[in-house]
């Protein structure tokens, strides 16, 4: 549960709502206000995929636009944002234009007769990453049991997955059926793809995916083997060092394989 849903049991209503259907969605809270504002600071609101605010007020639409798109860029890189909302005479008089983003904080322009600031922060809430995980192997196993205590969404099949999703891949098939889950896995867009295998035998099963038509830049950005180089050894501890590289991989923002 978020800070802003613990002073609002409309926007909490609302909110677990929105993640039992595993949609995106924000908050967004103002954290400072000067001059005439319509809003004051603490007032939330609970923002849609697309900007729209479901529940809750930030005042008039003055800040609208700019809340919109603060929103549309936290959902985007899974981060939060601060808008700053201001009169342009008071961004000029900074040395500000309106689109700058300085120390952290993104600059819109207040057009309103209210000629007021408001500091806005947007926090994204985004669905559980998903990770499939291929093969029925003892190494695959321990990973489908391993990955919902750290919340990822599981999958056995390479199903569809939800907006501003990511989406893992790990080949753990293990001789039983390698190159067409590695073919399956490079058939579309993935957040990254890692296979459970020697580097050996993937140079191997490497050349078969070129022979098979698939482009090899997406053949090379496949991990292999899978996981952070622990020294891991039985199925539970390959398991754990690939879920700690994939954690790795989505909080120091490392960039991913197939973007």
């Amino acid at each position: 549960m978020t800070q802003a849903e613990l002073f609002s049991t409309d926007l909490a209503m609302a909110a677990q709502q929105l993640r039992d259907k595993d949609e995106p969605f924000a908050f967004a809270t103002i954290v400072r206000t000067a001059g005439s504002t319509a809003a004051k600071p603490g007032a939330k609101a609970l923002l849609s995929a697309d900007g729209t605010i479901l529940q809750g007020w930030l005042g008039g639409g003055c800040t609208r636009g700019a809340v919109k798109r603060a929103t549309l860029q936290a959902l985007r890189d899974g981060k939060p944002q601060l808008v700053s909302v201001a009169p342009e005479d008071l961004l000029v008089e900074k040395g500000i234009t309106a689109g700058d983003t300085i120390d952290g904080t993104q600059f819109a322009r207040n057009g309103c007769p209210s000629r007021g600031t408001v500091d806005i922060f947007i926090e994204p809430c985004l669905p559980a990453p998903q990770l499939v995980v291929l093969g029925a192997s003892p190494v695959a196993q321990a990973l489908s049991a391993f990955a919902p205590q750290f919340h990822w969404s599981v999958a056995a099949t390479l199903a569809q997955k939800k907006p501003h999703q990511q989406q893992f891949v790990v080949v753990a098939t293990q001789g039983q059926g390698d190159l067409d889950a590695l073919k399956s896995a490079l058939s579309e867009k993935k957040d990254h793809v890692a296979f459970v295998g020697s580097r050996r035998k993937y140079a191997a099963l490497a050349e078969k995916l070129v022979a098979a038509g698939i482009d090899r830049s997406l053949i090379e950005s496949v991990q292999a083997p899978a996981g952070l180089n622990l020294g891991a050894v039985t199925p539970e501890e390959i398991a754990l060092s690939i879920l700690a590289q994939f954690v790795q991989i989505r909080r120091i923002a490392v960039k991913p394989s197939h973007a």
